[in-house]
């Protein structure tokens, strides 16, 4: 890991990512493309030294309280949050401002915040996204070695649950040939169920891969499932977008499963739910005159 200070931490949609860089080690991850222009080893995390600093800075003056989102670019709970903290002193600030927040993890080390995200949530909004690719253990901990298995983020959503915090489930990405399966598929979708998750992001049965994601998923393949890179190159090329051929069935059980428990599962609307701010105690003062 090393330091770095930046210019700014606060995106034009308000989101921000405290770490560029990631040691989940996940096989597929989009982060790792070109296109980011990271001038560093992706497993050497930067940390940026000064976000919260500018961060303090932003949320004081801005005018209108909104949501801040963290992690679509680096998981805000990686290993090193634990003796960085930036993270938890993050969510403080946002609560000593009264905005809300939605962040998105893989890790189960954002237990430790509960009692501040669950004070985020009386007083404004609090709303938990966490991502889940394969039921099994014994598979995730091959594409997703380096953080806590399905399991334990399904005890996590399950503690969300206690708190009376939302959350909302990227079913994200489905690898063809691997876990775009019926089986698993039902499986995450069984547990969001008695999770009561608010809602569940899906863009279809696959994932994207481009210059520097592509070379990486490839090479993992290679380690974990030899022969499987041929057929990922026969069928798609150097396509983006790489769906299952199990798609269009796959979505069907999605939708009609979400549609029959009452979990939203319309992207958009998850997006505007996600990105709009609530203020707790005037909701209730409007409610009481």
């Amino acid at each position: 890991m090393h330091y770095k200070k930046v210019k700014g931490i606060l995106s034009s949609s308000n989101g921000m990512n405290l770490y560029r860089g990631c040691i989940h080690g996940c096989i597929y991850c989009d982060s790792r493309s070109k296109c980011y222009q990271m001038d560093h080893e992706f497993r050497d995390v930067e940390i940026k030294e000064n976000a919260l600093e500018l961060l303090e800075m932003s949320l004081r003056r801005k005018r209108n309280k909104c949501m801040i989102g963290m992690g679509s670019m680096s998981d805000p709970y990686i290993p090193i949050e634990k003796e960085i903290q930036h993270t938890r002193k993050a969510l403080e600030i946002v609560y000593k401002y009264g905005f809300g927040i939605t962040l998105i993890t893989k890790s189960d080390l954002i237990v430790r915040d509960l009692d501040l995200l669950t004070k985020i949530n009386e007083k404004s909004k609090c709303v938990i996204q966490m991502t889940l690719t394969t039921y099994k253990d014994s598979l995730c901990k091959i594409i997703e070695p380096n953080v806590c298995t399905t399991q334990e983020r399904i005890k996590v959503l399950h503690h969300l649950k206690e708190c009376n915090i939302p959350a909302v489930v990227w079913l994200c990405p489905i690898l063809p040939f691997i876990n775009d399966t019926k089986e698993n598929l039902i499986q995450i979708l069984e547990a969001c169920k008695k999770a009561n998750v608010y809602g569940i992001i899906c863009f279809g049965m696959g994932l994207t891969l481009r210059e520097g994601n592509r070379e990486y998923f490839y090479k993992q393949l290679d380690r974990s499932f030899p022969g499987l890179k041929e057929k990922y190159i026969k069928y798609y090329g150097n396509s983006y977008s790489v769906l299952s051929f199990r798609n269009k069935e796959l979505m069907h059980i999605f939708h009609s499963f979400c549609e029959k428990n009452g979990i939203v599962h319309d992207n958009d609307q998850i997006f505007e739910y996600l990105n709009t701010f609530e203020e707790k105690h005037k909701i209730i003062q409007e409610t009481l005159f």
